[in-house]
């Protein structure tokens, strides 16, 4: 049951416009970027700073970061990828689809527990040990989604992974892992905290400790297969201390 509750609410937001490469339309010289569907708002409002300078305006494409390296990996025409771990930008790299002197890791982030239930209380992530033994968990798939794989190696770390592996909703990223939590479909999410600042359903009720799972960090890089003469200038805008500055209007945290 869980799990179908989770295939409806990701197939909900697949419509709504979580992207994918296939139909987007954009000016010839435009880049498209696949970016990790944490970014959503930061990289839409940067792709509008880029416009106003009186560029074409970047067309993003947003989805899970094992999704989009599996798009890129199958040959689909984008010209920048922004992943939310290193993992998946190391498999394009080794598979010679990446310019490695584009590469650079240029933003941070935090795990957290969000609710959409007024009545828990904040507290540290072990203070939540019995509802997340016993109450339906959302949180992006595991086993492939950066978001997931951060979660599960913190609640492994914390020794809560074998009491929560049964309670887990799988989500197809960390956006739809949210939108459960926002729907009531799951009491508990674990999500970034740049997502939980851009919802108003939500708030955090744990902050997992940083020592507890791997550094969280996105990088970007060129594709060795861009077309656009205007991709490497949007890539250097948002590496840039300007360009940096407006993800950390959203939470993330520069590096």
């Amino acid at each position: 049951m869980r799990q179908r509750i989770a295939i409806v609410f990701t197939a909900m937001l697949a419509l709504a416009g979580l992207g994918t490469v296939a139909g987007c339309a954009r000016e010839a010289s435009a880049p498209l970027v696949l970016a990790a569907a944490s970014l959503q708002e930061a990289m839409t409002d940067a792709a509008d700073a880029w416009a106003a300078r009186g560029h074409p305006r970047p067309v993003v494409s947003f989805a899970a970061s094992s999704a989009l390296a599996r798009q890129i990996e199958a040959g689909a025409p984008a010209d920048l990828f922004v992943s939310a771990d290193e993992a998946w930008m190391d498999a394009l790299q080794q598979r010679g689809l990446i310019v490695p002197a584009s590469r650079a890791t240029f933003l941070g982030n935090r795990l957290v527990i969000v609710t959409a239930d007024r009545h828990i209380a904040r507290g540290p992530v072990s203070a939540l040990r019995d509802r997340l033994a016993s109450q339906p968990v959302a949180m992006a798939d595991t086993s492939a989604v950066p978001a997931g794989r951060y979660g599960k190696a913190a609640l492994e770390q914390l020794g809560l992974w074998e009491a929560t592996q049964p309670q887990v909703v799988a989500a197809e990223n960390v956006r739809a892992a949210l939108a459960l939590v926002e729907r009531g479909a799951a009491p508990l999410g674990i999500v970034y905290a740049t997502d939980a600042r851009a919802s108003a359903k939500v708030r955090v009720v744990a902050v997992f400790p940083e020592a507890s799972h791997p550094p969280i960090t996105y990088p970007i890089a060129r594709l060795t297969a861009a077309t656009s003469p205007d991709a490497e200038g949007f890539r250097r805008f948002l590496v840039s201390a300007e360009g940096k500055a407006i993800f950390a209007r959203y939470g993330f945290t520069p590096r």
